[in-house]
């Protein structure tokens, strides 16, 4: 419960500044006016879901309302002055600085946020051309014909009388290999130019279930009372699924109904009033941790109101899910961080492990994540076990440091350490 005795009064002026009327907003936060009013006028608490439902419908965050506005830009200044090499936050200077120039200090959040969104992107392209295949191919394809049109021109700059038939057969190489330089350009750029979205570019069938998911925000709504018959789960896919896309999409669908059949979304949703372990939720349930893990990554407020993101990894170590966490980078091609705590469960199956983490960056991020390796055998008794880890992350409010990993060693700046199978492409970093 939030300790705040003014949050109903942040609530009203946030709503009165949206002209949005007390009985919509009571309406979305799924309670009576009457105790709307009694919250606005701090006659009656507020926290955890109320909370979160007031803070989306009033299209806000929960510090807003529970610590006003200037602790969200000392909080934002924070992570901006994080940025500054080998310098430590003035938090003293950074509450004067947000109090005495709100605005000044949004636009400095606004470009640190922007900086760190950049960064990102040049990460993941960097990542994404030494992985991608058809990038490789469609550049090898562009030089070659950069070489054979270098080539033909040469013939035909030479000094000296050429056959007037070859020289007809020059121009015509010329112009078909300019052409095709154009064409292969220009599906170059376009390529690129889609793979700015994570989900504009399907390169396999595991992307396209994933941004099936990411424009559902990984809730499916329909399978989540138990109402739909096996034999209909296919009524909630996409329209024009087909082959290894649609497999991967039926089996999730039916691993999602078994996981929410299993632990229903209202009993989770009241259990985490009282439950923040993993480890007591599963038991609560009766169940595995790694279905407490796929029912807190799709809820659709997230675990307790937060965002929470997901890995899960076969025992080859392959991504084999990724629902993202903003901040924390997760490599679209290729191998991820084999310091990540969901590598280390699978050296030890269902030993559950929890550990702070940052990834190195400008604004080294936080994160809460726990991990677990699941071993079992499908197919009998004397079968080869198939082994499969999964990791929850979860922003981590502390300011400790947290245990120092990476996206993936082509792209992570961390000079010294000892798991770094390939040198980087990025500038390096020292720590």
């Amino acid at each position: 419960m939030v300790n705040s005795t003014v949050t109903g009064s942040r609530i009203r002026a946030r709503r009165l500044d949206l002209k949005m009327k007390q009985g919509a907003l009571a309406e979305a936060m799924e309670i009576s006016a009457s105790y709307l009013n009694l919250i606005e006028h701090n006659r009656r608490r507020i926290g955890g879901k109320l909370l979160s439902r007031a803070a989306r419908a009033l299209a806000t965050d929960v510090v807003t309302l529970t610590q006003g506005a200037e602790a969200a830009l000392i909080e934002g200044l924070r992570d901006a002055l994080a940025q500054i090499p080998d310098g430590a936050p003035n938090i003293a200077q950074a509450e004067d600085f947000a109090a005495r120039f709100p605005d000044w200090a949004g636009l400095t959040i606004a470009q640190a946020r922007r900086i760190a969104g950049l960064q990102r992107t040049v990460e993941n392209l960097s990542d994404r051309m030494t992985h991608d295949p058809f990038l490789s191919e469609a550049l090898h394809d562009v030089l070659s014909t950069v070489t054979a049109i270098r080539s033909t021109s040469a013939i035909l700059a030479e000094d000296g009388e050429i056959d007037r038939e070859w020289q007809t057969r020059f121009h015509r190489n010329l112009f078909e290999d300019s052409q095709r330089l154009a064409e292969s350009a220009q599906s170059l750029v376009g390529y690129l130019d889609a793979g700015e979205q994570a989900d504009a570019t399907i390169a396999a069938p595991q992307e396209e279930l994933e941004a099936w998911l990411a424009a559902h925000h990984y809730h499916l709504a329909a399978l989540e009372h138990g109402q739909v018959r096996d034999m209909d789960i296919e009524a909630v896919l996409p329209n024009g699924a087909a082959g290894s896309a649609r497999t991967l999409m039926l089996a999730y669908a039916a691993q999602y109904r078994a996981d929410a059949l299993t632990i229903p979304l209202s009993d989770l949703a009241d259990a985490l009033g009282e439950i923040t372990d993993p480890q007591h939720l599963a038991q609560r349930f009766q169940t595995d941790l790694v279905t407490v893990f796929r029912r807190l990554a799709t809820m659709p407020d997230g675990w307790a109101g937060r965002a929470v993101g997901l890995v899960v990894c076969d025992g080859s170590g392959t991504l084999t899910f990724r629902k993202p966490l903003d901040g924390f980078a997760l490599p679209r091609f290729g191998a991820a961080c084999p310091l990540w705590p969901m590598y280390q469960a699978l050296s030890r199956p269902h030993t559950p492990i929890r550990q702070v983490v940052e990834q190195v960056g400008q604004l080294t991020p936080r994160f809460t994540c726990y991990a677990v390796a699941h071993k079992a055998y499908p197919g009998g008794f004397d079968s080869v076990p198939v082994v499969t880890a999964a990791m929850l992350i979860l922003p981590h409010d502390s300011e400790a440091s947290g245990y120092p990993v990476g996206t993936s060693c082509r792209i992570c700046p961390r000079r010294a350490c000892a798991a770094r199978r390939e040198p980087a492409i990025v500038a390096e970093h020292s720590a």
